[in-house]
């Protein structure tokens, strides 16, 4: 590290020319070949995928997405309308990605409302919603709205326009960003020290959401993984390159040269950081292990933004630390340090104080530590998984607007009908679809069932089934599962293939599949980070302590996710509705929140083991570790949360369940388990926090996270 340090100190004008021509390359690239990121994803094997394939075999022209343009008639009924309504329908035909369009007024009048005011027209698109680009859905919104009037209301159901409808980015970052500012100025008290962790972090997420633009056209990447790239990568990066400039700073107090401190930052916090960025990387690539495709690319995407980041802070930082010299310190630091001298290395500060209350009372912190963050995951408890719809759409969105008078005009459960679909092989397979479209009729939870439809091949049968409650419900979950293991099989005499499909047993499907690879995610993501701290301070208490705060901070972040955004605590704020929480939503949170939760670990127990190598003493170690990094820790959580928070009022319910999920969870990690609970436990284990049985030291690799000496040579 010492000699990449040098380099990059020695060598800055050619680094930072470097990295300016790869954010302009890479830029420049991606601003070339566009987007191609979609939402992608298959479950093979799955009852609803059976039913897709089953469908797409027979009814080709309605095996696309199926949404639905909406009408409200504001003045007279929707048959005063109906000459805009068919020549809106028939605009909207040509378009290229739709393969059929059915009018309210042919076929009947199931397609408009008893009292006559709400309407909807069907439009069957050629592809899957998740395989539609925007540049295919948004020709057939531009025809739906040239219906609309003052007198005739046109919105957008349906999940290609709520594709379409997403929100790109978060306009609220600026502020997040600017509090990020305000706090590194504090901080440091230097402008110059504050542009360095924020420009640094900016300039590799640039690299990054560009690098993974261009991926996107050879990988499967989801809508969000960008904006959640983007929160990731500033909030790693900034935290990363604080620790550097913090360790340079101490060095210049100490009298060291800026050649010196900036080798000394990089040598000590810098291996920390390398580790800390490997551990966020590793944990994100663990999502490979699961086999689901729609995961694939965010956890590709991710680790890139990461990988990025740690090595900006690594070449990039010291490269302009060297450019800055003793101007990362403020004025006022820089008179002390001439007038003054070298400051010592623990200074008689508000930590210090706080280290050695810690250590006077480790059991009673411990207790109330505990306490606290058992009482926040509580609400964890309550999880429900599963796919918000477009109930939970900002009130100003099409997709809610259309979502609102659907359920209106028609009821909840028309915003998410099933499709029981069936294999038909001869004249007892068709008897036994009529059977269940019969038991069907009249059943508890479902509203409406449709007539049987053969295809025009004879092969396949399909009933539509409208629901009495919402798609997000929990009931309209516990009738698929009902259809699926009591209403099929009571009449399914033949053992044909029957199985019940549509966008919200889909969504069933998915939340259950992620749900049950959950546990071996944990499993693996904490077997791994265990041996990883094993490996880097040699102790078996240390990796153990860790995996428990890594489940306590998991635990409390779902816990805030559950009461924000499906108990509704707060949930008006973000402008979002209450409903489950996206069923991949723990998988990814739980491997950031890990990254992170390591990060912390590292920084604080890696300054710790420094001094336990230093001094031999654990509760010298401990305060001296928690006195000198107390400080930076909190203020690099405070820089998490302004990041993390500033994406939660974005307007995207995806983005704010990460943002509270995360932010919720840095406050609790930093300022309740690394600041009281895992220095107290410490204190508490003595001297077994560094045993490591010589055996087992043996045949483990070496690699010290944080070098021994205090300067540079």
């Amino acid at each position: 590290m010492k000699s990449v340090a040098r380099f990059a100190y020695r060598r800055r004008w050619l680094i930072l020319a470097v990295w300016v021509i790869l954010f302009l390359g890479m830029n420049a690239l991606s601003q070339s070949f566009g987007t191609a990121y979609a939402n992608t994803f298959t479950l093979p094997g799955t009852n609803s995928t059976h039913a897709l394939s089953l469908l797409q075999s027979g009814f080709k022209s309605k095996s696309g997405d199926v949404d639905e343009i909406v009408f409200q008639a504001r003045t007279g009924t929707i048959a005063s309308h109906e000459k805009e309504i068919l020549a809106m329908d028939k605009k909207v035909a040509k378009v290229a990605a739709v393969a059929n369009v059915v009018s309210p007024f042919v076929g009947g009048s199931l397609q408009i409302s008893p009292n006559g005011k709400i309407a909807y027209s069907v439009v069957y698109f050629t592809k899957q919603g998740y395989k539609l680009k925007a540049a295919q859905i948004q020709p057939v919104e531009n025809a739906g709205i040239t219906a609309r009037s003052s007198s005739l209301n046109v919105q957008f159901a349906g999940n290609a326009f709520e594709q379409l409808a997403s929100q790109k980015g978060s306009p609220d970052l600026i502020y997040g960003l600017i509090l990020t500012a305000i706090v590194l100025v504090l901080a440091f008290g230097s402008f110059f020290a504050m542009l360095l962790p924020l420009g640094v972090a900016l300039f590799a997420v640039g690299i990054a959401t560009a690098s993974t633009t261009l991926l996107s056209h050879g990988l499967s990447i989801a809508t969000f993984a960008p904006i959640l790239g983007s929160l990731i990568g500033l909030g790693v990066g900034i935290d990363y390159a604080l620790f550097i400039v913090t360790r340079c700073r101490q060095g210049l107090k100490r009298g060291l040269s800026p050649e010196d401190a900036i080798v000394t930052a990089i040598n000590t916090s810098g291996r920390a950081v390398l580790f800390a960025g490997s551990t966020v990387c590793i944990a994100l690539l663990g999502m490979l292990v699961l086999q689901l495709s729609f995961l694939n690319g965010v956890a590709i995407a991710a680790s890139l933004t990461v990988l990025i980041t740690m090595f900006a802070s690594l070449t990039l930082l010291p490269a302009l630390l060297g450019f800055q010299g003793n101007h990362v310190l403020s004025r006022r630091e820089r008179r002390s340090l001439e007038k003054n001298g070298p400051e010592p290395i623990v200074t008689n500060s508000k930590w210090q104080r706080w280290a050695n209350t810690v250590s006077k009372h480790p059991r009673k912190l411990s207790l109330v530590a505990l306490v606290a963050i058992v009482f926040i995951c509580i609400p964890f408890f309550s999880l429900h998984l599963g796919s918000s719809d477009a109930g939970t759409d900002p009130a100003s969105s099409t997709t809610r607007q259309a979502y609102d008078l659907l359920a209106t005009g028609f009821g909840p459960g028309f915003n998410g009908p099933l499709q029981v679909v069936g294999s038909i092989h001869n004249a007892k397979d068709e008897a036994t679809m009529v059977a269940l479209d019969q038991k069907l009729q009249g059943k508890p939870d479902v509203a409406v069932v449709a007539p049987i439809q053969i295809s025009k091949n004879g092969k396949v049968a399909v009933i539509y089934v409208v629901p009495k409650t919402s798609p997000d419900s929990k009931i309209t979950e516990n009738l698929i599962a009902t259809i699926r293991n009591d209403y099929i099989p009571a009449v399914n005499s033949t053992h044909t293939g029957i199985y019940v499909g549509g966008l919200t047993a889909i969504f069933v499907d998915f939340a259950q599949v992620f749900t049950s690879k959950i546990p071996l995610f944990v499993g693996v993501i904490v077997l791994l980070g265990c041996l990883l701290l094993m490996v880097a301070f040699r102790s078996i208490v240390i990796p153990l302590t860790a995996a428990a705060m890594n489940i306590f901070a998991a635990g409390a972040s779902f816990g805030l996710v559950v009461a924000v955004f499906q108990w509704g605590w707060g949930s008006s704020l973000l402008n979002a509705g209450t409903g489950p929480v996206e069923s991949f939503l723990p998988t990814i949170m739980i491997a950031i929140l890990f990254g992170l939760s390591m990060d912390y670990q590292v920084f604080l127990v890696s300054r710790m083991h420094e001094e336990w190598l230093n001094t031999g003493s654990n509760e010298e170690a401990i305060n001296r570790g928690q006195a000198n990094t107390g400080r930076v820790i909190s203020a690099a959580a405070l820089i998490m949360i302004c990041v993390f928070l500033s994406f939660a009022f974005g307007g995207q319910r995806i983005i704010a369940e990460f943002g509270i999920g995360l932010g919720g969870a840095v406050l609790m990690d930093a300022f309740i388990l690394r600041t009281v609970l895992v220095p107290a436990l410490m204190h508490y284990f003595g001297n077994a926090n560094w045993y490591f049985p010589k055996w087992l030291d043996r045949i483990t690799p070496h690699f010290a996270v944080e070098a021994t000496e205090d300067v540079a040579v």
